[in-house]
């Protein structure tokens, strides 16, 4: 039972990570696939570049709040259906269930199934997911993308250094070895999302705040 309680706990994960926030919005806005503009990524920093800094700063809380509800569920529903059908000795898994509740909501961002699996970098759900397990580490790992930010104006080199640092942070603040596995794996993830944005980085054709992206891009499957 404790293994039907897991799989229901991940099944349900994905499928809240996969709620399609971004593309909602500005479909119900202004009746656009965000898919088909600027970077055709799904998350806050493609509509704020589309739409404009109101729509994306709900995308932003929502993705946020998707990433800490799944962690937030894994750690009610778990001990609650362990406890139903008898299992309380599996009690002490429960980071590893968070850990695994975590990967899943990313996955789902990124990879919807409403979206015939495209999405978002997973940016802001990691950062939620972060929130629930060590707010201190999400944080300080806020920290650095706010940083970054006010220095480069460029979100996704933002982004990519707060994901390094959460792995640090994790390991510095004494984090159980299931959440640091979740910064390192999650954080991997981020940043290979972010592999078309490496090479504009390197190309220096990175997009930086306040250019505008409205403009259709049949090419961009990255997202």
């Amino acid at each position: 039972m404790a293994i039907v309680a897991l799989l229901v706990i991940l099944v349900l994960a994905y499928l809240l990570g996969s709620f399609p926030t971004g593309y909602l919005l500005v479909k119900a806005l202004k009746g656009m696939d965000i898919r088909d503009y600027g970077s055709g990524g799904t998350g806050a920093t493609n509509v704020l570049r589309t739409v404009g800094k109101g729509p994306a700063l709900v995308v932003f809380v929502v993705d946020l709040l998707k990433g800490s509800a799944a962690v937030w569920m894994a750690q009610w529903l778990f001990p609650l259906l362990l406890a139903r059908f008898g299992g309380d000795g599996l009690v002490l898994a429960q980071p590893w269930v968070d850990m695994l509740a975590g990967l899943m909501v990313l996955l789902g961002h990124s990879r919807s199934v409403w979206l015939g699996f495209t999405g978002g970098k997973s940016v802001a759900s990691g950062l939620g997911v972060l929130l629930a397990m060590a707010w201190p580490v999400a944080l300080g790992a806020l920290g650095v993308f706010g940083l970054t930010l006010a220095l480069s104006r460029i979100v996704s080199l933002g982004s990519m250094l707060a994901a390094l640092a959460a792995v640090i942070l994790m390991v510095v603040t004494g984090q159980p070895l299931a959440y640091i596995l979740v910064a390192i794996l999650g954080g991997g993830y981020v940043i290979l999302r972010h592999r078309g944005n490496i090479q504009r980085l390197l190309a220096g054709t990175e997009p930086r705040i306040g250019q505008s992206a409205v403009t259709a891009n049949p090419s961009s499957t990255e997202s």
